[in-house]
């Protein structure tokens, strides 16, 4: 059986075209799912390493897959354990809230690194 050149022609455009569906905006959902849950073992571990709970670090990542997060704060913890690490301390103190923080108020007289009563007395 043989196949016309113009209906290998059309295959092998149909072919082509198909694979460059990620070049045309359309993602492969086996590529999105993987990096979402590689993402979510990353915050994870990320969690597990800077001491955070659990709970907390669903609370702040709530679009993260919730077993992958899981899954990233238990292979951390693990990997903790086995080689003694100790947590880090996050500058972070509080769940992002997307307000900026408030900046005191600049006194004239005080230096940087300097306390408002310092700068008080010194005058």
């Amino acid at each position: 059986m043989r196949l016309p050149i113009a209906g290998i022609a059309g295959l092998l455009v149909g072919v082509a075209t198909l694979g460059g569906c990620e070049m045309l905006g359309m993602e492969d959902p086996a590529k999105v799912a993987a990096a979402k849950e590689a993402d979510g073992k990353a915050i994870g571990g990320a969690c597990r390493h800077s001491g955070r709970a659990l709970e907390d670090c669903y609370l702040m990542n709530p679009k993260a897959q919730k077993a992958a997060v899981y899954a990233g704060w238990r292979d951390m913890d693990g990997y903790m354990r086995d080689n003694k690490i100790e947590n880090i301390v996050p500058d972070l103190v509080d769940a992002p809230s997307g307000n900026k923080p408030s900046e005191p108020a600049a006194d004239s007289k005080a230096k940087p690194g300097e306390d408002k009563k310092a700068a008080t007395k010194r005058s």
